[in-house]
């Protein structure tokens, strides 16, 4: 399957709660296949379901080169103090702002297969677990940015060529 096209900050779906995948059939296997294809393009650490216009809760993850995907993934420890890091997102193009994040994170779901499967890590996959999962939240990463963070990358968005 074909990498996806991204929808870009504005667009309802990044902001509509994913719904859990109740069944691993046809179509939730294309949807990994496309998420796989999507995170695979050189500058991405994670693309959620969301992000190509689907509101399932799966996302899919490339750091360090470890590409993979979770299904119906929830945070189950994310520990540490919240530091101030540097983030961007595909679905807002070219902006990048001081995101509060824990530097550890824990994710728990499932694979096709049904399987448990445990993802962990500190620094960018800390920060990938947690802004995938935001993302099937509907919550973009501007959304938790401090006040004048926010504010002033809601003024950048506006003036963006692709907004």
């Amino acid at each position: 399957m074909p990498e996806r096209p991204i929808r870009l900050f504005g667009d309802p779906v990044l902001k509509t709660v994913s719904a859990p995948v109740d069944q691993v059939d046809d179509r939730v296997r294309g949807l990994v296949d496309d998420l796989v294809d999507s995170v695979r393009l050189p500058g991405r650490a994670g693309v959620a379901a969301p992000q190509i216009g689907v509101n399932l809760r799966v996302f899919s993850y490339n750091v360090d080169g470890e590409v993979g995907y979770v299904i119906n993934p929830e945070i189950v420890e994310a520990s540490g103090e919240v530091e101030l890091v540097d983030e961007g997102c595909l679905s807002v193009p070219g902006l990048w702002h001081k995101t509060p994040r824990r530097p550890f994170a824990r994710v728990r779901g499932i694979d096709l297969d049904g399987n448990v499967v445990e993802i962990a890590g500190e620094g960018l996959m800390a920060q990938a677990l947690q802004h995938e999962v935001d993302h099937l939240d509907g919550i973009v990463y501007l959304d938790r940015l401090e006040k004048d963070e926010r504010r002033a990358a809601m003024r950048a968005v506006r003036e963006s060529d692709w907004f």
